[in-house]
């Protein structure tokens, strides 16, 4: 007879215990355990057993032990990558889709996770099978009509259970697995409900299994928490080769697919899209639609060119000053790090002697970015300077620099796409460190090229 026990399991590290702690006594983290209830000795498990390699079967595999191979006798696979029509979502995953990976999207509500993997089956030229355990087949073709639905090979499922899910895919065979989403998952084997920690480390175990064995990839949808990270164990995580955020502002359109995590490219990628009402339409020139259009110059903007990965863009730094009527002086930074606008704003006030103690700062990366490349700091200077000095920097000027402790402007990376960028969109003057000109003649450019040092040379410039 089936023996019923109850166990304590950690959210952060998979970490079981057999009674209720208040701090996980392998991660460290607080208030992490949850409840479970694991059933031993049954029959399930021998049906368990019986079943797992089922679809490795039905790919006409047989199942075999692992054995050691010498790294040089390993066959490798001429097709490693497979491109998508989708450019943006190429740039993340490193160039296209591995076979055999398993990626991990999260994201808020309704930012439109599972628009952008419709999308993805709409338009891949192979086989796609998406399986969604939230939308019935009708509602999923409803929305794919509004997308602009393709004449391709999409199959549709409404489909929870993991078994018969995974027994489907290895006899449709598809070139591409969408699953919607691994909260919604169940494993008849674990005794818990949907979503909980066991089924979701269950479920994400076996979806990798199948991936493996079939070399097949999965891309699966996954729902964040409060804090924003996805909800479920850390494990998963760490179980997937690719962990993408789909990020976005109610208040915009556009959206920002970011990489976290990405076994086979860098980790420093992004793409854009802006939502429309057919769907996310890719954006080839993010610049244009990160900065503001403007009918006047205005005090508090700044413009800098920045790098995501290997792609360059301008955004608008926007900063306000105004005197304090609090004993204690706001200070407020969307988009941008706070502690590090403190340390801007300690230097301005040793270094160059401006006085921001009295004042409520509030800093803004215009667009709903989150931008933490350290050459920006030379723009929320600018634009911390001209706020306070109530003075309009031209609107043809762009900054790419980093500021050190000592008021001393360092030089950053990528300068050349920088400057190429701010040429490009028109810009006729771009402040740069003096330590980034070795290498660089101006006369290759059409802008201007003015190298800093210090701080003190950038208000003299700017202000005098």
């Amino acid at each position: 007879m089936a023996k019923t026990q109850k166990t304590f399991v950690c959210t952060e590290c998979g970490n079981v215990s057999l009674k209720w702690e208040g701090r996980c006594s392998a991660c460290g983290e607080w208030n992490s355990l949850q409840e479970e209830v694991t059933v031993k000795g049954s029959a399930k498990q021998e049906a368990k057993k019986a079943t797992q390699g089922a679809w490795t079967q039905k790919r006409g595999r047989k199942q075999e032990h692992a054995r050691p191979t010498h790294i040089t006798k390993v066959q490798g696979d001429g097709t490693v990558r497979t491109p998508t029509d989708d450019e943006e979502l190429n740039r993340v995953l490193g160039g296209g889709i591995v076979s055999g990976s398993i990626v991990l999207i999260g994201g808020e509500p309704g930012v439109g996770k599972s628009t952008l993997m419709l999308q993805l089956a709409l338009s891949f030229s192979g086989k796609v099978l998406y399986v969604s355990g939230e939308e019935s087949e009708q509602q999923i073709k409803m929305r794919a009509e509004r997308l602009g639905l393709r004449d391709n090979d999409c199959f549709l499922m409404a489909e929870t259970n993991l078994t018969n899910l995974l027994m489907q895919a290895a006899t449709l065979g598809p070139d591409v697995l969408v699953v919607d989403s691994i909260q919604t998952l169940s494993s008849q084997y674990v005794e818990s409900p949907p979503g909980s920690v066991s089924q979701v480390r269950e479920c994400a175990s076996e979806l990798q299994r199948f991936a493996k064995e079939t070399n097949i990839p999965v891309f699966v949808i996954g729902h964040i928490n409060k804090d924003g990270a996805i909800a479920g164990p850390k494990l998963l995580e760490h179980i997937v080769d690719v962990v993408l955020q789909f990020e976005g502002d109610r208040n915009y359109t556009h959206r920002i697919l970011r990489t976290i995590k990405n076994r086979f490219g860098s980790t420093a990628e992004l793409g854009i899209y802006e939502m429309q009402g057919r769907g996310l339409r890719e954006v080839s020139n993010p610049s244009e639609l990160l900065l503001t259009q403007k009918e006047e110059d205005l005090s508090g903007s700044a413009i800098t060119a920045t790098v995501e990965g290997i792609r360059p863009m301008l955004i608008e730094i926007q900063a306000l000053v105004s005197t304090s009527v609090f004993s204690s002086p706001q200070r407020s930074a969307t988009g941008f790090d706070l502690r590090r606008l403190s340390m801007l704003l300690a230097v301005l006030e040793k270094r160059c002697g401006f006085q921001f103690g009295n004042n409520d700062v509030f800093l803004n990366v215009a667009g709903g970015l989150k931008v933490s490349d350290p050459a920006i700091d030379m723009a929320v200077v600018a634009a911390l300077l001209s706020s306070l000095e109530d003075v309009a920097m031209p609107s043809n000027v762009c900054f790419a620099g980093e500021i050190g402790l000592s008021g001393e402007i360092r030089s950053v990376q990528r300068i050349e796409q920088r400057i190429q960028e701010a040429n490009r969109l028109g810009f006729e003057k771009i402040y740069v460190s003096k330590f980034n000109m070795k290498g660089i003649d101006p006369a290759n450019y059409d802008i201007e090229i003015v190298p800093l040092s210090k701080v003190e040379q950038l208000f003299e410039d700017l202000f005098q």
